[in-house]
């Protein structure tokens, strides 16, 4: 489930990718209605991974690291909520086996499991912030 967290920065990145020019964290606050204290706890999650920038001065605030087109939700969600996969057994970037496995090689969820976190995986690594803003039809094929 994609928790408020998640959701908050997915809304702070959508909108850096529509403006042109660096943003406050009370402009971006105020504009997507998240509260300003989370707001900045995410921004540094997001800045830390190298997702958006902050700049100082009068024109300060923050703006997108990278192009619209070379974000993709799977960046942002990684950087706040971890690993895409249901599980540590079907996760590529934080495998373990789960607590209570037996084998990993004979469990009958993991193929499931793993099925899911790809298909997962194929449209949020596939989906740009560009590609959200612009408005694309996004779908399964």
């Amino acid at each position: 489930m994609l928790t408020q967290r998640a959701r908050y920065a997915l809304h702070a990145m959508l909108y850096l990718a529509r403006k042109d020019a660096s943003a406050t964290v009370a402009e971006i606050a105020e504009a997507e209605r998240i509260p300003r204290k989370f707001l900045e706890q995410i921004l540094a999650a997001l800045k830390l991974r190298g997702l958006v920038m902050a700049r100082r001065g009068p024109q300060g605030g923050y703006v997108l690291a990278r192009g619209a087109e070379a974000i993709s939700f799977a960046d942002v969600l990684r950087c706040i909520d971890g690993p895409l996969a249901l599980a540590p057994c079907a996760s590529l970037t934080a495998y373990s086996p789960c607590p209570d496995c037996v084998s990993v090689e004979t469990c009958e969820i993991r193929p499931v499991l793993l099925a899911v976190r790809d298909t997962t995986a194929l449209l949020l690594e596939g989906t740009s912030l560009k590609e959200a803003i612009g408005g694309a039809k996004i779908s399964f094929v």
